[in-house]
């Protein structure tokens, strides 16, 4: 009986743009822009790099916007995509989002909760003697196992949350955004208000035409600044649960993504105006550190490496139970197309479906075994920039396909607008191959590893059909 049972649309428009905001802000706003000033060398730069990225990111997402007021429905892209092309490509999003996309997301967001609180209390060390095993040269599963198993346990247990109920799930990201919004602000204030504040840091005009960038290092830097923003359009994954989803998720989105975009931009310049990029470099280069913590330090001391810290783990926290909640729900739909396996398809008797976010736990949970947090990140923003565009793709073709039906939201600044976002896309395709090959080869890997088990399940599910 538990498998006929349906979602139940509970979520108003407010709670959209809660998904949405906390989706987004995670870790990026207190780490990426320490890479980005290796890449770019110039505070400037760094700041165009966050408005460039805000701006590419609005016109994907008032794109995805209008797909979404057209065919909103739980499964978000995976649903958009089958529509717009067909099961086949819908199903590689889908692996793609289990494999490396969503689950990796999960455990990059609980590995830096699990770092922070490491700051704060010491976390034992485990199998220190198996720290430098390695798989292929590439994965050392047991190097920092503690912080590792720390962040797998917050896994398990926000996914335990999320399967008791959604309400609790959506309570729980909605209370936490809210001390978020007041730290960030707190960082923003005091920051700027400090003696050691240098607005002089930014504010070198002559580096825009100094000549000294290339569009290859600016694509570079925007790996980071795409991570910080990543997440916006998961609050399509739980369509089925929103309250009149074809005005409310556009709008939603919309909303969201703006609020973001106003924090990042404040947030980032007051961490250039108390750190200088030779010291940003350092950061970077020193492997153990967080821009954030060190912006703070300059201006409360060791008690605002405290804070900070705090800070960073509840805002991670937050974001990875918002992604916990939302990512599972794909899985959901793929199983209810039998494009997935029958099991992840049971939604419990608290109205959600238990077992896409069990498997979702147990994967992320082995993808933290795995990889550096900056590998994950820039694996993750290579793999789903080919959707985005595809999504993007899908605005052209379905104005051309079905002219006449309403579109309860429709893309501002057509065609210029989705076309830019779709040119930026295949840029950022083609720069990563170049410039990080490894994150693209693994993304890719992990990608194409679908083909044999979609034909698996095809096969699978037609044997079931034709038997009487």
């Amino acid at each position: 009986m538990s498998n006929q049972r349906n979602l139940v649309r509970t979520l108003g428009m407010g709670y959209v743009v809660i998904f949405v905001v906390a989706n987004i802000i995670g870790s990026g706003v207190y780490k990426k822009i320490a890479p980005m000033a290796v890449e770019l060398g110039s505070s400037t730069w760094i700041l165009v790099a966050w408005v460039v990225g805000g701006i590419i990111t609005l016109f994907g997402a008032l794109s995805n916007a209008e797909v979404a007021g057209l065919l909103a429905d739980t499964g978000g892209e995976f649903v958009y995509l089958k529509k717009i092309y067909n099961r086949f490509f819908s199903f590689m999003y889908g692996w793609s989002l289990f494999t490396v996309i969503q689950t990796a997301t999960i455990s990059s967001l609980a590995y830096v909760f699990a770092q922070s609180l490491n700051s704060i209390i010491t976390i034992p060390a485990f199998f220190s003697s198996m720290q430098h095993f390695t798989i292929g040269g590439v994965f050392y599963p047991f190097q920092d196992f503690g912080v590792k198993l720390t962040a797998i346990l917050l896994i398990l247990i926000l996914t335990g949350l999320n399967i008791s109920g959604l309400k609790s799930g959506a309570g729980v990201s909605k209370a936490i955004m809210l001390l978020v919004f007041a730290g960030l602000f707190t960082i923003v204030f005091f920051g700027l208000t400090s003696h050691t504040a240098r607005p002089a840091n930014f504010m070198d005009i002559k580096d825009l035409t100094s000549g000294t960038i290339t569009l290859s290092s600016f694509y570079t830097a925007m790996l980071a600044a795409f991570w910080a923003y990543q997440g916006w359009v998961s609050v399509g994954f739980i369509g089925g649960e929103v309250k009149d989803p074809t005005r409310n998720i556009p709008k939603g989105i919309v909303t969201g993504v703006f609020i973001v975009i106003f924090i990042y931009l404040l947030v980032n310049v007051t961490y250039l105006s108390l750190l200088s990029i030779p010291q940003l470099v350092h950061i970077h280069e020193s492997g153990n550190q967080i821009a954030a913590v060190e912006a703070v330090r300059t201006f409360w001391g060791t008690g605002g490496v405290m804070f900070i810290s705090l800070l960073i783990l509840v805002t991670t926290l937050g974001c990875t139970n918002a992604s916990i909640l939302t990512g599972a729900r794909p899985y959901y739909a793929m199983a209810r197309e039998k494009l997935f396996f029958s099991s992840l398809a049971k939604v419990n008797k608290a109205s959600v479906p238990s077992n896409s976010l069990l498997w979702q736990g147990i994967w992320a949970s082995v993808l933290v075994l795995s990889g550096t947090f900056d590998q994950l990140t820039d694996m993750i923003i290579f793999a789903v920039f080919i959707f985005y565009g595809a999504t993007t793709l899908g605005v052209f073709i379905l104005r051309r396909r079905i002219p006449d039906v309403h579109r309860p939201y429709k893309v501002w600044g057509y065609p210029v607008v989705p076309a830019i976002f779709i040119l930026f896309c295949i840029g950022l395709f083609l720069n990563t191959i170049i410039t990080r090959p490894r994150e693209a080869a693994i993304g890719m890997i992990l990608i194409f590893s679908g083909i044999p088990v979609y034909f698996f399940l095809k096969r699978k599910y037609s044997k079931m059909e034709s038997t009487p």
